[in-house]
């Protein structure tokens, strides 16, 4: 050390009259810079390293990210030679996205290509495709990007390498300190210390706060030094599917207790929940975005059988209850591929019943009613009540949707006997809520408040503002069919409030189209018209065709109470011009008696509804638990 001091003292010495530019390339920390500061007023330094120096001071520091589509396609054509590059476009940006902007990655590509004449761009690119991964390919001679990457690992302390292997294993693109502190088995506060310090290491990003994600080409170095330690691996993996899990259980309005509990391979239970309840998993849940779907399928292609089946029939109903109808149905899909594989016996029967819900909340009722039959056919082989109970009442909703109110009614009943065996509440509550839209349809009011009351009370105890709020919708029609709108209008606000709480535009929908429908019937048809084009601005190219017709049906019916007959007519054809209109009979209908009775021609009524389906106007009731994914 007083060798070094003696050193530092000439050097500052040395440098004291001088105006120098000093440049320090891959300096690993502060401490090393330090000493080499010169003295001279004036001077400057530059410095620059794979660790960001965080303990330096600096008049600007600048983080070096990759390049941008447009700018590696040039970089490219300067290594590769532009004609070539030119020749093939498409290549030449798939080339640059598999290398992820990385000049080095570039350069060692572009290398590889030179000493191959006879290579395209496009067989290049093909190649990195079809290999695990791409570093196997941005190798050559002793250079590689793997290699690069090594010396940044190889840098760090214990605990960081320890953390950065359990990245390797995350199943998404981005993630929070959550997701980490749960494979490392630490504090939320431990694992953020490390993802910090592994952004500082230029090993991980941080694209926006609270938010990380590993560069393409890092993640594949991150899986491979994941491998090298098997069991470590396999455990962080199954932590953070069963996080996965977990949160989709308790962000439900299923709840936890709907589901059986998941045990590990010894058979032994999983710990509980990360999540202090529904409201925090579902925001973790929204946090995730698109890139749920990706869980499932990393399960399914790592031949995590149970894992995925779990995955996705745990996040059927935050997916479904935003209006993810697609996302929904590919992960149950992914899914279904090993069901008959999964140690779960019950999850073939499980994952049909799941399909079976997003048809119907999509108002495709008879693709529904053949899922509900298949996974009755597996639950009963197993003699499984709950999966039994489930199908049952999939299949009573179906049948009430498809004009056999008597069938549906016995069918509902049932699940109702069987859901109470197995102290499922929601399913208790969902065939409650059907059964008295069956009876309201029929006007056997009485029971139909019976039934609502029930549902209500299940859905307070239940707690999830959905819930009460798509029952509150179903209260609300029978309110307005006793002529009470004042009393429908306030349990649609408070519907339309609780809609707001979940960000649920399914919900909100109906819940404003209701409300204009009972402000119709108070006679403010202003304000009434104005509700339903607030219905209107929620609409989404996912939201289900039923309910679109259900919206529209009822501005027409007030357009044609204001006078503006012409607008009715806009509405009524628009319902009618929806894709798969008529597959809903009683809705189809309905906007064909309103088109002919505002002076309009309606057009011959669709194959397969030459009467039309079950009564009721323009606020009839929705044929499932939820509003948005039936309402008609």
């Amino acid at each position: 050390m007083d060798d070094l001091a003696d050193l530092v003292t000439a050097w500052r010495a040395a440098t004291s009259a001088l105006r120098l530019l000093l440049v320090v390339d891959n300096a690993r920390s502060a401490e090393q810079v330090r000493p080499l500061l010169p003295a001279g007023p004036g001077s400057r330094v530059l410095v620059a390293g794979r660790q960001h120096l965080t303990g330096l001071d600096a008049d600007l520091r600048l983080t070096v990210e990759p390049l941008g589509a447009d700018d590696a396609v040039a970089l490219l054509g300067e290594l590769l030679g532009k004609s070539r590059a030119d020749r093939e476009p498409g290549a030449a940006r798939e080339l640059v996205r598999r290398c992820g902007g990385l000049p080095l990655a570039l350069r060692i590509a572009s290398a590889r290509l030179q000493s191959r004449p006879s290579w395209t761009l496009a067989f290049l690119a093909e190649r990195m495709a079809r290999g695990m991964d791409d570093l196997d390919e941005l190798r050559a001679g002793d250079r590689s990007v793997e290699a690069a990457f090594r010396v940044s690992y190889d840098q760090l302390g214990p605990e960081l390498r320890r953390g950065f292997r359990a990245l390797g294993t995350v199943p998404t693109a981005r993630f929070d300190r959550l997701t980490l502190a749960t494979m490392l088995g630490g504090t939320r506060e431990d694992a953020e210390g490390v993802l910090e310090d592994l952004v500082d290491a230029s090993l991980l990003q941080q694209p926006q706060p609270g938010r990380y994600r590993l560069h393409d080409l890092v993640r594949a170095h991150a899986r491979r030094v994941a491998s090298e330690a098997p069991e470590e691996a396999a455990a962080d993996r199954d932590a953070v599917l069963y996080l996965y899990t977990a949160a989709g259980r308790m962000a439900s309005d299923w709840g936890p207790s709907a589901f059986p509990p998941v045990v590990d391979v010894a058979g032994s239970a999983i710990p509980g929940s990360s999540f202090a309840g529904w409201r925090e998993a579902s925001a973790w849940l929204d946090a995730a975005g698109g890139e749920l779907v990706d869980v499932v399928a990393h399960a399914v292609a790592g031949g995590h059988g149970d894992h995925a089946c779990r995955t996705a029939e745990a996040l059927v109903d935050h997916l479904a209850g935003q209006g993810h109808h697609h996302e929904c149905r590919t992960a149950l899909e992914l899914a279904l591929t090993c069901a008959d594989e999964a140690t779960d016996r019950r999850m073939p029967a499980a994952l049909r019943n799941c399909m079976g819900l997003v048809d119907v909340y999509q108002g495709r009722f008879r693709q529904a009613s053949a899922w509900f039959s298949e996974a009755l056919r597996y639950g009963r082989a197993l003699d499984d009540l709950r999966e039994e109970a489930r199908a049952i009442a999939g299949t009573g909703i179906a049948l009430g949707q498809l004009g056999d109110p008597e069938g549906a009614i016995s069918h509902l009943s049932r699940a109702v006997e069987l859901a109470a065996e197995v102290d499922d509440d929601w399913l208790t509550g969902v065939s409650h809520c059907n059964l008295g839209s069956l009876h309201h349809r029929q006007e056997r009011h009485e029971q139909a408040l019976a039934h609502y009351d029930t549902a209500l009370a299940l859905a307070e105890k239940n707690g999830r503002p959905r819930t009460i709020g798509s029952t509150l919708c179903f209260s609300a029609e029978l309110e307005l069919a006793l002529g009470r709108p004042t009393e429908a209008a306030s349990l649609l606000r408070r519907a339309t409030e609780l809609a707001g709480q979940v960000e649920d535009l399914p919900l909100r929908t109906v819940s404003l189209s209701r409300l204009a429908a009972a402000e119709h019937s108070r006679g403010n048809l202003r304000a009434a018209v104005g509700l339903h084009h607030e219905a209107l601005a929620t609409l989404t190219p996912h939201t289900s065709t039923w309910l679109e017709m259900g919206v529209r049906i009822r501005l027409g019916s007030t357009y044609t109470a204001t006078g503006r007959r012409a607008e009715a007519r806009r509405e009524f054809r628009t319902a009618l011009a929806l894709p798969g209109a008529g597959d809903h009979p009683r809705e189809y209908r309905m906007a064909r008696e309103g088109l002919n009775a505002t002076g309009g021609h309606a057009p011959p009524p669709a194959r397969g509804v030459p009467g039309g389906g079950p009564g009721g106007g323009p606020g009839g009731g929705p044929g499932c638990d939820r509003p948005p994914s039936g309402d008609g």
